[in-house]
C-alpha cells in the first residue's frame, strides 16, 4: 500500500518497571493489527547489548538464536514478529549496540567524520536513525516501521536507542511517530488492589529522557478498571482511552484480538493519520477456536539439553501450536533432559510419550543421552523428528547400533573416533572466528520421488534455513543405506545430507536444517504437523497412516 509520495509512519515500542513483560509479543500484535488493516508493516528489534548478534551467545543467557533468511542470527523476538505476520524478514529488522558502534568505529578509522570528535551523539544515534530509516525504505517504502527497544527504561545500555527515537520524533511530523510504553500493572493479593505506582514512576522517567508515551500497554494479570484507566491516565498524562490493557492470556495469539477489543488500532489509525481499510482478523480467529477447542490430545517430548530455559527452544514449542492446530489436536509438550536419559535409562522418561523430538545444539554434554533417546524410540517405533543435531544424534545411534560401526561419533565430541560418520565440513576447518561462521540462512534442498519427505512437503523441491558446522560423512553413506537408512533430501549437488529417514519405522525423519524457523500460525510446517498427526496415530493403537500425513496439514 506504500508509495514514495507517502511518508513512512514510526511506532516505537519501549518497556519499563520489569524486563520479560512482552514487548516483542505486543510489538507483533500491533504489527499483525495493521497488516490485517491492508497496511504494509515492518519490525525492528534494537538490542542493546555489545555483541554483534546473539549467535555466540550462551542460551542460558539469551534463548534461543533465531536465524533469517539471508543468513543473519538475530533476536528470538524476531520469530515472533515473522510468526505474527506470516512474512519473512532480513538482518535490516535487529540491530545491536555492537553493530552500531562497529560501523562508526569503522568509518572514523577510515577518516569518515573528517577530523571530528566522534561521540554517542549526534554520531552514535545518528547511526541508529540512519538504521531505522534504512528500514523503512527497503525493499521499498513501508507504511509503517514499529521499532522495538530492547530493556527497559532506565538501563544505560538503552539510552543511545532511546534518544535516538526521540530525535527522530523531532525530526518527523506528529502524525508520523507514535510512542507506545509497556509496563507492569501488579496486583497484590495482600490489600486486593491492582498497583499503579510502577507505571507511573516507568513513565516519568521516559519523560525524563524527553519521550512522551502516547499509548500505555499496561500488563496486568487481572482486567484494569475504568477507575484504573482514569488514574493511570491522569498521571502519565495520557487519555483513559489511550490505557490498554494486556491480561495474560491462554496463548500469545490471543493478544492482537485482546489489543482490537481494547480499540488500539483505531487509536493509532487515528493518531498516526493512517489511511487504510477495515480490519479483517477472521482467518486469525478461526485459528484461535481450533487451538482453543482441540478435539484431541498427543504428548511429545522434547529430549534437549538447554530444558531449564524454555526459550531456548522457543520456535519448537510455537511450531507445536502450529501444528496442533493443522491436526486439531492440543500438544503437551514433556521437557526431558538428555542428561537424565544417560542416568537414569530411557524407559522412565520415554515410556509414556506418543512422540519424540530432539532438537539442535552444541557441545558433547547430554548428548549420550540423546543418542539412547533416539535407540528407545527406533526399536518402539515411537514417531520421531530430529533436528540438526538430532539428526546427527540418528545417524551415530544406527551407525553404531545397526552398522557395527562400535565407537562411532561426531568429530565434534570425540575428535579421536575411528568412526567419524559426523563431521566439520571442509570449508570450516581453518575458521577461528565463532561468531557468523557456520552454516547460515537458506539453503536449496532436493528430495527424493516418494520419499516421507515428498510426502509431507508435496514437494521435490524446498528451501529451508541452517545453523550449524558439522554434516553427515559421505564416506559412511553406503554402510548406513545398508542398514535402512534413506537419505531423503541432499543438496543440489548431492553433496550434503540434508535429511535421512528410516522406511522401517513408522514415522521417522530428521532434517540437518531448522523447520521450526519457518512455521507460523496460519501456515504450520508439515515436518512438525507430521510428527503430531504420526503421534496421534501411535496413540490410537492403528500405527502411523504416512499416506494422510499431507492432508492433514492443508
Amino acid at each position: 500500500m506504500a508509495d514514495r509520495d507517502r511518508k513512512t509512519k514510526f511506532v516505537f515500542v519501549t518497556g519499563g518497571v520489569v524486563s520479560s513483560l512482552g514487548k516483542g509479543i505486543a510489538a507483533s500484535s500491533i504489527g499483525l493489527l495493521l497488516k490485517s488493516r491492508g497496511l504494509s508493516v515492518r519490525l525492528m528489534k534494537c538490542d542493546p547489548y555489545i555483541n554483534v548478534d546473539p549467535g555466540t551467545m550462551n542460551p542460558f543467557q539469551h534463548g534461543e538464536v533465531f536465524v533469517l533468511d539471508d543468513g543473519s542470527e538475530t533476536d528470538l523476538d524476531l520469530g515472533h514478529y515473522e510468526r505474527f505476520l506470516g512474512q519473512s524478514f532480513t538482518k535490516l529488522s535487529n540491530i545491536t549496540s555492537g553493530q552500531i558502534y562497529d560501523a562508526v568505529i569503522q568509518r572514523e578509522r577510515q577518516g569518515g567524520y573528517l577530523g571530528a570528535t566522534v561521540q554517542v551523539i549526534p554520531h552514535i544515534t545518528n547511526e541508529i536513525k540512519s538504521r531505522i530509516r534504512l528500514l523503512a525504505e527497503n525493499p521499498e517504502p513501508a507504511d509503517v516501521v514499529i521499532v522495538e527497544i530492547g530493556g527497559t527504561v532506565g538501563d544505560i545500555e538503552s539510552l543511545p536507542f532511546l534518544e535516538a527515537i526521540r530525535q527522530m520524533a523531532l525530526e518527523e511530523s506528529d502524525e508520523n511517530t507514535l510512542f507506545i510504553h509497556l509496563t507492569l500493572v501488579p496486583y497484590i493479593e495482600g490489600s486486593g488492589e491492582l498497583k499503579t505506582k510502577p507505571t507511573q514512576h516507568s513513565v516519568k522517567a521516559l519523560r525524563e529522557i524527553g519521550i512522551d508515551a502516547d499509548i500505555l500497554i499496561c500488563r496486568s494479570p487481572r482486567p484494569l478498571t475504568r477507575e484504573v484507566k482514569k488514574k493511570i491516565g491522569l498521571f502519565c498524562n495520557v487519555p483513559p482511552e489511550a490505557v490498554i490493557q494486556d491480561i495474560d492470556m491462554d496463548s500469545i495469539y490471543e493478544l492482537p484480538v485482546q489489543f482490537h477489543f481494547e480499540l488500539l488500532d483505531n487509536l493509532m489509525v487515528h493518531y498516526l493519520k493512517l489511511l487504510c481499510k477495515d480490519l479483517d482478523l477472521s482467518k486469525w480467529n478461526s485459528m484461535i477456536h481450533r487451538l482453543k477447542n482441540p478435539e484431541h490430545k498427543v504428548r511429545i517430548g522434547i529430549c534437549g539439553k538447554y530444558i531449564d530455559l524454555r526459550d531456548a527452544y522457543k520456535s519448537i514449542a510455537e511450531s507445536f501450536v502450529h501444528a496442533g492446530v493443522a491436526n486439531n489436536a492440543g500438544v503437551m509438550l514433556e521437557w526431558i533432559s538428555s542428561e537424565e536419559i544417560s542416568r537414569d535409562g530411557p524407559e522412565m522418561h520415554l515410556s509414556g510419550i506418543d512422540g519424540l523430538l530432539v532438537p539442535g545444539g552444541f557441545g558433547d554434554r547430554g548428548i549420550e543421552g540423546k543418542i539412547d533417546a533416539v535407540k528407545y524410540v527406533r526399536e518402539n517405533k515411537i514417531p520421531f523428528l530430529g533436528i540438526c543435531l538430532g539428526l546427527q544424534c540418528a545417524v551415530i545411534e544406527l551407525a553404531r547400533n545397526e552398522a557395527g560401526l562400535n565407537g562411532a561419533n561426531s568429530s565434534e565430541f570425540n575428535g579421536k573416533t575411528a568412526y567419524p560418520v559426523i563431521d566439520l565440513m571442509d570449508e570450516q576447518r581453518n575458521i577461528t572466528d565463532k561468531g557468523g561462521t557456520m552454516r547460515l540462512g537458506s539453503y536449496p534442498c532436493k528430495i527424493s520421488s516418494g520419499s516421507l519427505a515428498h510426502r509431507l512437503y508435496n514437494s521435490l523441491n524446498i528451501n529451508e534455513r541452517h545453523r550449524h558446522r558439522y554434516e553427515v560423512n559421505p564416506e559412511y553413506k553406503n554402510k548406513l543405506e545398508e542398514c535402512g537408512m534413506k537419505f531423503s533430501g541432499l543438496s543440489p549437488d548431492g553433496k550434503l545430507v540434508e535429511m535421512i529417514e528410516l522406511s522401517s519405522h513408522p514415522y521417522f525423519i530428521a532434517s540437518q536444517f531448522h523447520p521450526e524457523l519457518k512455521s507460523h500460525p496460519m501456515n504450520p510446517h508439515p515436518l512438525f504437523v507430521g510428527l503430531v498427526k504420526a503421534a496421534m496415530d501411535f496413540k490410537s493403537g492403528r500405527g502411523v497412516e504416512v499416506t494422510d500425513i499431507q492432508h492433514s496439514s492443508k
